[in-house]
């Protein structure tokens, strides 16, 4: 036997309910053209003494009209209040809302495009509440009207839906205006309920052999559903709706064989917002019948069709939590349906706590959503949902088993006060006392701000809403592991991307990953520095390569200069003795001047090289900062010394004549890893520069008073 299964939305939508019931409660009253698009619905009522007019001009006087759920335009609401009839608005509020927004957009001088059938009364009316619209049923049709010049491409345009279109008809309008139009409005106004029931039913359509579809051939809701299926359809408007009706006049005559069609094992029902559920019911029920299975029959596998309906019926309470299908997202709210007769929506502002946020980033229309309901008006058929709360309400849950745990927590730090900093996780407001921040006595807390941390809470009081946390105790234990596993691994020549912790006036402290190493002044540069600051500053990302380690005092010496970018190796390939170079004097010293030939690599200029004259002091010659010409006399690769001589470029005066001085005095190569002879400091010093021993003085001709001085300077 094929099994029926219903969709659970199927049936009124609470627009058309809304104004079923409106209608009587006021009858005897007239409505302006069919209160819905269904014959059998629309007898029903006329026997109620619910009347169908064609025009205000028919209401006869002292009458009660009804406007219909689909709306009418401003002139009919004009003519009633001419004719002096009460007036009951059975307009569906998402119709309603709809009218107001195109109104304000046609209003500030922007074209309406409003996607429907032209000759459905909702879009007449919607159309109506505009002063420039322009009505297209399909993308095609759309197109058409932008290649005639209705509208241009950089005009300010709004697009809007009758609230029963096809989201992906609707889909392919919004993709051409956006790629054609640089200034396009979309508003998503398909209804809420009318997405849920095409998703509903398309999913089932993919499950059954075949979708019967209750309902009106002259609804458009009704046309759509059909048209969503995946599977062979077949119309039934009800009464009569049996098997054999849908499967021919010969179905079920055989009751000894096998009475239904070869391959129907599964029959789906659904049906359009104009459809009563007793017409539903009565479908499925004769259907149910034929198979010898009536509907009030449960099995195990089977559900009544009251069940499928009791999702649409139960009660909602402010307070509760309940889930629900987004169907819309507009600008200021997200339209859910909750599977009832009411139009449910989250303010953006109870979506999220980012005022910034884009509403069409965090969901999608179609996403399942669990929301706290904040306020039911059943008078209008409203419920205002808040996710931002149920969030909440789950985070103070969550808070609370983490601290109970030790579970730690990621956060936002949002706020700075004086006794320490807020940081928001999950939406809870957690205070880390400064000292429990993590950060060092002079670094400003404001440094947080608006950074991620991770943290553990310390207390908890839900009463007080007062939470405690402690980032400094996650920090530790992550640098204690990280330092375990860094001594594991660390070796002579290997390499880490370190973070500068500190600077001193002797190196800069880098942490590698838990474990702070030491790069001494000489290491980090081959330029010369003064201090680590000339280069560094604290936070700096530093490459390093390890070149000691002390595991039992815990020490790692580190090295950041590479041997590629040694200056000395570059000048010896590029220079040659003989060469003239321009250099630059960057140092004074009683015997002569230090000269820069390349960045990184200074020579010696002695006094005696300096000019063709005698002077008694360098500074009768030149001075710091100066530019000349001079020739490289001689390079000591082994000592990496570099000598050279203004004076050559001079004219030489003979040999007898020149005056003879005290031997030559060469500088060193700065990056050599010999002892300099001049003074300044070795390579491998530490702390301080250390003057030149005193038999190198003599030897160069110097006495030790005229250096020393000059050296500690230096």
């Amino acid at each position: 036997m094929p099994e029926i299964e219903v969709v659970p939305s199927a049936g009124y939508c609470y627009g058309v309910a809304r104004a079923v019931k409106l209608a009587e409660g006021a009858a005897p009253c007239y409505t302006l053209g069919p209160l819905i698009h269904n014959r059998r619905a629309v007898e029903g009522l006329e026997a109620a003494g619910v009347r169908v007019a064609g025009s205000a001009d028919e209401l006869p006087g002292g009458a009660v009209a009804l406007i219909r759920c689909h709306g009418a335009p401003p002139e009919v609401y004009a003519a009633i209040e001419r004719r002096g009839v009460t007036l009951i608005d059975a307009t569906c509020p998402d119709v309603k809302k709809i009218h107001d927004l195109v109104k304000a957009e046609s209003d500030s001088g922007r074209l309406v495009l409003l996607f429907g059938d032209p000759e459905h009364p909702e879009v007449k009316a919607t159309a109506a509440w505009c002063r420039r619209c322009a009505v297209f049923s399909s993308a095609a049709e759309l197109k058409a009207l932008w290649e005639r010049g209705a509208f241009h491409p950089s005009e300010p345009l709004t697009m809007a839906a009758q609230t029963t279109s096809k989201p992906a008809d609707y889909e392919k309008c919004r993709d051409f205006l956006k790629k054609e139009c640089t200034n396009v409005k979309i508003l998503d106004t398909i209804c809420g309920t009318t997405v849920r029931r095409q998703l509903h039913t398309a999913e089932l359509s993919r499950r059954v052999d075949v979708m019967v579809v209750v309902g009106d051939r002259a609804s458009a809701n009704t046309r759509h559903l059909a048209a969503v299926c995946e599977c062979p359809v077949v119309f039934v408007e009800g009464g009569g709706g049996s098997l054999r009706t849908i499967f021919g006049p010969g179905f079920g005559k055989e009751r000894d064989q096998d009475p239904f069609p070869a391959g129907v094992g599964r029959i789906g029902v659904t049906a359009g917002a104009s459809t009563p559920f007793s017409i539903i019911e009565e479908v499925v029920s004769q259907m149910s019948e034929e198979m010898n299975n009536p509907l009030a029959q449960e099995t195990e596998s089977e559900a009544t069709f009251a069940e499928l309906l009791e999702p649409t019926l139960r009660p909602l309470h402010t307070g509760d939590k309940i889930t629900g299908i987004i169907t819309g997202i507009l600008p200021t709210e997200i339209q859910v349906d909750l599977g009832s007769k009411h139009a449910a929506y989250i303010p953006l502002s109870e979506l999220t706590d980012d005022p910034a946020a884009d509403a069409g980033e965090l969901v999608k229309i179609g996403d399942e959503i669990e929301t706290y309901i904040m306020r039911v008006n059943d008078v209008e058929g409203t419920v205002m949902l808040s996710k931002r709360r149920l969030d909440t309400v789950k985070s103070w849950e969550d808070v609370e088993s983490a601290q109970e745990t030790r579970a730690v927590m990621e956060g936002v730090v949002v706020e700075e006060n004086k006794g320490g900093v807020v940081v928001s996780v999950k939406g809870v407001r957690v205070f880390v006392p400064a000292s429990q921040t993590g950060l060092p006595r002079d670094v400003p807390m404001s440094t947080l701000l608006k950074t991620k941390v991770r943290l553990r809470v310390t207390e908890f009081h839900r009463s007080k809403r007062r939470v405690v946390g402690s980032i400094r105790s996650v920090a530790q234990e992550d640098r204690r592991a990280k330092a375990e596993a860094v001594w594991e691994n660390v070796e002579v020549g290997r390499q880490y991307k370190g973070i500068v912790k500190s600077l001193t006036a002797y190196g800069a402290f880098v942490d590698i990953g838990g474990v702070d190493g030491l790069v001494h002044l000489s290491e980090l540069s081959w330029q010369r520095l003064r201090a680590p600051s000339d280069m560094l500053k604290v936070g700096d990302e530093l490459d390093v390569t390890v070149i000691g380690v002390d595991r039992e005092k815990h020490r790692i010496s580190l090295r950041h200069r590479k041997q590629e970018d040694n200056p000395w190796l570059k000048f010896v390939d590029t220079h040659k003795a003989g060469d003239i170079v321009r250099v630059t004097v960057n140092k004074l010293m009683p015997f002569g001047a230090f000269a820069e030939v390349m960045p990184g690599v200074d020579g010696l200029i002695h006094i005696s090289q300096l000019t063709d004259r005698r002077i008694a002091k360098p500074s009768e010659a030149v001075s710091e900062g100066d530019t000349l010409d001079v020739k490289i006399t001689d390079i000591d690769l082994i000592r990496r010394k570099i000598s050279l001589s203004a004076r050559a470029l001079a004219e030489v005066e003979p040999e007898a004549q020149r005056e003879e001085g005290p031997d030559e005095i060469v500088a060193i190569a700065e990056g050599g890893e010999a002892p300099l002879v001049s003074p300044e400091y070795t390579e491998d010093s530490e702390e301080s520069p250390v003057p030149p021993a005193e038999d190198e003085l003599k030897e160069d001709g110097l006495k030790e008073d005229e250096s020393t001085e000059e050296n500690a300077e230096e």
